[in-house]
């Protein structure tokens, strides 16, 4: 049994247009799952070249050709002939765009954008694993930091937390906000981590830190 969504979730956008006519006027199942793959995969990626293959439908559903079929017919889903092989893209206007270069031979849907989003553990459920439970005030503070820290960042302040045995976010946070302020160099040779730790929490950090 589904245990319900959590404060860990990432968000996947929708277009309202999904809502307001497909919803209701798709009735195949297997084509509604083909179209929801899609605008997951689609919405996730980065980069400038945003195209599926036949291949990342797999396992979608008991028939996922059918519903690919279905739903490039329904004119949900653009299909481009390439040398490579067929290509999908959603029907908007970045995806109109990008299959007319496709067609033009301008764009190359091997080109970095082109995969798949890697499934990988967000900092809601980092925290959890590794510091403590999820409360509503820590869920404000991480949602805080994504959007004030690149990714790789807080997961790093995050494992500097548990290696030094700080596991509380004020910690974690201190060393953001140096790294913010002074800048995120590499890590130089020799120096481990629980050293780079000591060294963003002395001085006016300190305050921030329960020992």
């Amino acid at each position: 049994m589904f245990k319900g969504f959590s404060e860990a979730e990432t968000s996947t956008p929708i277009p309202d247009t999904f809502f307001r006519q497909l919803l209701t006027a798709t009735q195949d199942a297997q084509e509604l799952q083909v179209i929801l793959h899609a605008l997951w995969c689609l919405g996730n990626m980065e980069g400038p070249v945003r195209l599926l293959r036949e291949a990342d439908f797999a396992g979608v559903g008991a028939d996922p050709g059918a519903g690919l079929a279905k739903a490039v017919a329904r004119g949900v889903l653009l299909r481009v002939e390439h040398a490579s092989g067929a290509c999908f893209l959603l029907n908007s206007p970045r995806g109109r765009q990008a299959a007319e270069a496709l067609q033009a031979g301008r764009l190359d849907p091997a080109a970095p954008g082109a995969a798949l989003p890697p499934e990988r553990a967000n900092i809601f459920s980092l925290y959890e694993q590794n510091i403590g439970p999820l409360t509503p005030l820590i869920a404000d503070a991480l949602r805080d930091a994504e959007q004030s820290y690149p990714p790789e960042w807080v997961v790093e302040a995050l494992d500097l937390a548990v290696k030094k045995n700080r596991r509380n976010w004020k910690y974690a946070e201190a060393i953001l906000r140096r790294w913010k302020e002074e800048g995120h160099a590499k890590k130089q040779v020799g120096r481990n981590a629980q050293e780079d730790g000591d060294r963003y929490i002395e001085g006016d950090y300190a305050d921030y830190i329960e020992h």
